[in-house]
């Protein structure tokens, strides 16, 4: 009898134990709610510097702060960020007062070169993160990959350390396959790191090429995705730890004419929870004036490291899966160049805000944009 009851305990404990498994790996998938947005006026000015072409977003929730970064590579002002109070009042946004605008420097402690004039040295600023626990900044280039007549720039994209003032500290040492090269091996122009972000203990780094590496897959087209990785950094190490594979959406709209340019590829990603990202798709075609922008939700508990992989090609491996949670199409309403995510504060009913900025490319035919929504568990 008592083997009877002690294995009837047991299958109990046994059961419940498999439905608490379960139950984790099959947690509620979160919605996204528009509650407010805001654009900023083309070319607002602010301290001698030209307001645009802001790619990257993050939140000092002590401070109530947010750095944003600009893509400008060295054309119209210096390559810098900015910081800025984002006013969010009964969940609407208000306005953005910018604070100050600092320039990023090189190694040497000097700003980058204009891209016309001295492309070798110049930088093209992508995304940005705060680390509370050091005070500090990373920030990544994309790097440049141009071949022509009257052109030759290999420039291998960066993840680097700053102080508030720009100031140079350190940088990532970037795997083999992220360096730029003359023949059709390893990232493309334009598809390099976009997104980065620390994961919550601020010990890992977590970043994306935008489209796939030349020997892993072909780009993105109307029919079919492409193969990308996500790379994680050690803070401290600053080394490569772990590679990840993740398959891209077609193309949303075909372009027109029908051969024009037409991309998808990540634009930014965002630290969720363990293992679990927020991923940015931006789809563009020429004769389309909005991107289409999708945000899925990631899981990279169950994907292969795929570090010592040369090629993604005929090879066996687990890709990092995904569930989309919006496609901004739905909204209604036009949506630009989406470029940058970050969490906000909390909301009054006591729900997270996540904010998105968009990069006008500093062109007066594109917008400035901040969304906010609501994150719904």
């Amino acid at each position: 009898m008592r083997k009877f009851l002690l294995l009837v305990v047991l299958q109990i404990v046994f059961f419940s134990c498999s439905n608490l498994k379960q139950t984790n790996e099959n947690q509620r998938i979160p919605s996204l709610k528009l509650i407010s947005s805001l654009e900023i006026p083309y070319d607002e000015p602010f301290q001698n510097t030209k307001i645009g072409g802001l790619s990257g977003i993050d939140y000092d929730a002590k401070q109530d702060l947010y750095y944003l970064i600009s893509d400008d590579r060295a054309v119209f002002n210096d390559s810098r960020f900015y910081t800025a109070k984002i006013h969010l009042v009964e969940n609407k946004l208000k306005s953005i007062d910018f604070q100050t605008v600092t320039t990023l420097k090189n190694e040497a402690g000097k700003g980058y070169d204009n891209w016309n004039t001295s492309p070798n040295t110049s930088a093209d600023p992508e995304d940005i993160r705060f680390n509370p626990k050091k005070n500090s900044l990373i920030w990544s280039s994309e790097g440049a990959r141009v071949l022509s007549a009257d052109k030759l720039v290999l420039q291998n994209p960066a993840i680097n350390f700053m102080d508030l003032n720009g100031i140079f500290l350190n940088t990532v040492t970037i795997p083999e396959n992220l360096k730029m090269q003359k023949q059709e091996a390893g990232p493309r122009n334009n598809g390099t790191l976009e997104g980065i972000t620390f994961d919550k203990k601020y010990k890992t780094i977590y970043t994306n090429i935008e489209e796939p590496l030349f020997e892993d897959d072909n780009s993105a087209t109307i029919e079919k995705g492409g193969l990308v990785r996500f790379y994680k950094f050690n803070e401290k190490t600053k080394k490569n730890t772990a590679q990840y594979a993740y398959t891209l959406e077609p193309i949303a709209h075909e372009a027109n004419p029908k051969n024009a340019f037409a991309v998808n590829g990540i634009s930014a990603i965002q630290y969720y929870k363990k293992n679990q990202l927020l991923v940015v798709e931006r789809s563009y075609s020429t004769g389309t004036q909005a991107c289409t922008i999708k945000i899925f939700l990631c899981n990279l508990k169950k994907a292969t490291n795929v570090k010592k992989y040369a090629s993604l090609k005929n090879k066996n491996f687990k890709i990092a899966s995904k569930k989309l949670l919006l496609n901004m199409d739905d909204l209604g309403i036009f949506i630009d160049n989406i470029e940058g995510l970050t969490f906000g504060p909390k909301l009054s009913n006591g729900n997270q805000s996540l904010l998105f900025v968009s990069d006008n490319n500093f062109s007066d035919k594109q917008k400035t944009q901040l969304l906010v929504f609501e994150l719904v568990n």
